[in-house]
């Protein structure tokens, strides 16, 4: 093999092009903590689906097609036969690398990713070395220490031709696809917050190339050299993948177009059913989730008087919540923004929250000193013999069927009734306040005509033993629940200056109006209801008739997902506790389908869904054109709430059809890695990325339908092509076939009366519309 070539500028420059290219490939995946659905292929928007699915599935086996089977471009470690070897030593590299307090012994990791791979690797007995260690020992030895020169070195001594690099670099990138889409998402964190950070997809992408280069040596040359020809007939190899997955294409086309009919045909009902019936006592805002869909629909039906609305869960603040005595800030706002604000718990008290928060620290204090002392690896045995007894108890108590949720982690080192003194609420003055909440009022599309009660209601899931528990709360929320942005916004509207200020921005809420907060539990279909006692005594009978209209649909609602989680007919208290139970218990794999079987977004007056049972598979969204004269909220929700369901989408999606390379496997196999950075399935491999299978299936058949989301927005056509041609990422979606999208011409009714059917359009790859058959 060819020494490897000094660098000159155009060959720096085109290799740095190439490997930013492969490190933008790959789509960044959340921590535990914070889960939330993400494309897996964000980052080949930029290509037809069909393109982008053929190219991924010549350069890692993965697909996008139900029953899809594309062979994988063999690397040089697969040709060894030592690939499940190499991933599972950079994995167990990058585990100890990135681990954040699970651990009690550390790796070193102020050398860096690959610096601390290079030095560690030689003394690494526990690896299936290949049989010339030494050669490659020696080859490790005089290798380079920079990250990027190590890639170049590696196409060099390999030989691969340059119109091959870019798809070799992807190929070894997405062959370590989960720790790649862990540094991707500390790529992305920077970004948001305009830093500047050492890229790790690069040092992975060394440690990885630099493999191949250590196997090489164990391979006949020629076998080497027909392989690094190969690369140049990856284009080819596309052509041929994208042709043979085109049937399959079709097929999902037609799936898609089903469902678009479903849904048109629910929003062409009879204009009686979606007509207000009468002014409303309570506005309940939910999020736009599609488990919201049938509490919404049953709620509506249990009091007529009450009218629902679906905007985003975060409820427009983009903020972290920093809970009270603690450093920690969670983020609390969709994974495309940054945040802008900070919500602080605290008492009404001054003087009882630094009495609270000073309690809270001595406590949590001496909680990490006992954790640290029992977690000694010398204390291993000593501490369960002379301990264990002491959690007997504890242990039973949480193997028994229980109702009771478990405490969540905000109020560790608080007891209940202190928890229960705390408020969330925004840090900011009036002025600034009502400039915020004009803003986000504008784009619920809520400035006049208030009810005496304004609920806003976010959500979140209840599981036990679950490692994707923040998967089942609100990714508008960072994968947090909505209390706190639902109960800091209220607490904003509620203010008096903020008040006062609002009306300079031209919104008047009455003196008579309330605003409430709450939260749905999408696992039970509870609602609890937050700072009651705030409600004016006049509004206690508005209050009760919310509660007796919730507990009622609570009971439809439950009523209507028994079936689907395999839980026979019984009276509604039985059910309740059944589902109560369900969600505190250790073992169930499945406690709840969350947005399984999703299928489109739509934008527009609740008057066009109104009475209409979308089977809990549409996201929601308000959204009147006529109140948004500059098109800014169009352009606000076609930029992040649709783009948010997207992602929702395409994550259902590729965990159904390609499970074992997009989706994180087993739940009964997993095992945390590093304090949160994600899973494992079993002790080793690579990490893990999207769903759980038990998520997408019951063990008979899938629960979710592959399909890409069609999305629906009420606005004249000319306005939506508008916000296409000024926005790159939504022209990307539309265009290149990621989603469908659709405009419904023909204004909503929004008091009894009938202004005829909607008339739907679909909008072209590359622009046009055409009238779309309903």
């Amino acid at each position: 093999m060819n020494a490897p070539l000094p660098l000159d500028a155009l060959q720096a420059q085109t290799l740095t092009e190439a490997v930013a290219d492969a490190c933008n490939r790959i789509a960044p995946s959340w921590p535990l903590d914070r889960f939330i659905a993400v494309n897996p292929h964000w980052g080949w928007i930029d290509r037809p689906i069909a393109d982008a699915a053929a190219t991924v599935g010549v350069l890692a086996g993965m697909t996008l097609l139900p029953d899809a089977a594309p062979l994988r471009r063999l690397l040089l470690a697969d040709m060894a036969g030592r690939r499940d070897a190499v991933v599972h030593q950079i994995s167990q590299h990058c585990a100890a690398f990135f681990d954040d307090g699970q651990a009690r012994w550390h790796a070193a990791v102020d050398v860096g990713l690959y610096a601390g791979w290079r030095r560690q690797l030689p003394h690494d007995r526990g690896t299936a070395w290949p049989p010339r260690r030494a050669a490659a020992l020696a080859v490790l030895a005089d290798w380079p220490a920079d990250p990027m020169a190590a890639v170049d070195a590696a196409l060099e001594r390999l030989q691969v031709p340059v119109e091959g690099r870019s798809a070799c670099l992807s190929a070894w990138l997405m062959d370590l696809n989960g720790w790649a889409s862990a540094c991707a998402w500390r790529h992305w964190q920077a970004g948001l917050a305009q830093q500047e950070a050492h890229d790790l997809r690069l040092d992975l992408l060394a440690m990885r190339a630099t493999w191949d280069v250590l196997l090489a040596d164990a391979l006949p040359g020629p076998q080497v050299e027909e392989w690094a020809r190969a690369w140049a007939t990856v284009p080819a190899a596309i052509a041929v993948e994208r042709a043979r997955q085109s049937a399959g294409w079709d097929r999902m086309a037609e799936r898609e177009q089903a469902a678009q009919r479903e849904v048109m045909a629910a929003m062409t009902g009879t204009a009686s059913a979606r007509a207000v019936p009468q002014a409303p006592r309570v506005q309940a805002v939910f999020c736009i989730d599609v488990r919201s869909e049938p509490l919404r629909r049953a709620l509506e039906a249990a009091d007529p008087s009450i009218h629902t609305r679906g905007f985003a869960g975060f409820f427009g603040l983009p903020a972290t919540h920093r809970p009270l005595g603690t450093d920690w800030q969670q983020p609390q706002m969709p994974g495309l923004l940054a945040p802008t604000l900070t919500i602080d718990d605290g008492p009404a008290d001054r003087s009882l929250g630094e009495a609270l928060a000073a309690r809270r620290r001595a406590r949590m204090s001496a909680a990490a000193v006992w954790d640290g002392w029992r977690g000694v690896p010398a204390h291993g045995f000593g501490f369960v013999e002379s301990c264990g007894l002491l959690y007997a108890a504890d242990l039973l108590r949480q193997s028994l069927p229980s109702t009771a949720g478990a405490a969540s982690w905000q109020a560790a080192g608080l007891s209940a009734d202190e928890a229960a003194r705390l408020r969330p609420a925004v840090q900011i003055d009036a002025a600034a306040g009502a400039r915020l909440a004009a803003g986000v009022l504008r784009a619920m599309g809520l400035v006049a005509s208030f009810a005496p009660l304004l609920l806003l209601c976010g959500h979140g899931g209840q599981s036990a033993n679950n490692p994707h528990a923040a998967g089942l709360d609100c990714g508008a929320c960072g994968g947090q629940t909505g209390e706190v942005n639902a109960r800091a916004l209220a607490e904003l509207l509620n203010d008096p200056k903020v008040r006062d200020a609002l009306r300079a921005q031209g919104i008047d809420i009455p003196a008579g109006t309330h605003v409430l907060a709450g939260l749905h539990s999408t696992t039970t279909d509870e609602v609890k209801l937050y700072d009651t006692a705030a409600v004016p005594a006049a509004l206690c009978g508005h209050l009760e008739a919310l509660r007796q209209a919730l507990a009622a649909a609570g009971n439809a609602v439950r009523a209507e997902r028994a079936p689907g989680l395999g839980l026979p007919a019984m009276p509604a208290p039985a059910l309740q506790r059944a589902l109560q139970e369900r969600a505190n218990h250790w073992a169930e794999t499945r406690p709840e389908w969350a947005l399984a079987d999703n299928a489109a977004f739509v934008a527009a007056p609740r008057a066009r869904t109104r009475g209409s049972d979308l089977g809990g598979r549409v996201f929601l969204h308000d959204y009147d054109h006529r109140l948004d004269p500059d098109r800014g909220v169009l352009t606000l929700i076609l930029t992040a709430p649709m783009v948010v369901a997207h992602w929702i989408n395409l994550q259902y999606l590729a965990s159904s059809v390609d499970p074992q390379r997009q989706g994180s496997g087993n739940k009964l196999l997993h095992n945390v890695v590093g304090g949160g950075v994600g899973v494992f399935e079993g002790n080793g491999g690579d990490l893990r990325v999207g769903l759980p299978w038990q998520s997408v299936h019951d063990g008979v058949q899938l629960r979710h339908t592959p399909r890409r989301l069609s999305v629906f927005v009420e606005a004249p056509c000319e306005a939506i092509d508008g916000v296409i041609a000024a926005q790159e990422t939504v022209r990307r979606l539309v265009d290149h076939g990621w989603l469908h999208l659709l405009a419904i011409e023909g204004d909503a009714v929004d008091a009894k009366g009938d202004d005829g059917p909607p008339r739907f359009m679909t909008r072209l790859a590359g622009g046009g519309w055409r009238e779309a058959a309903c």
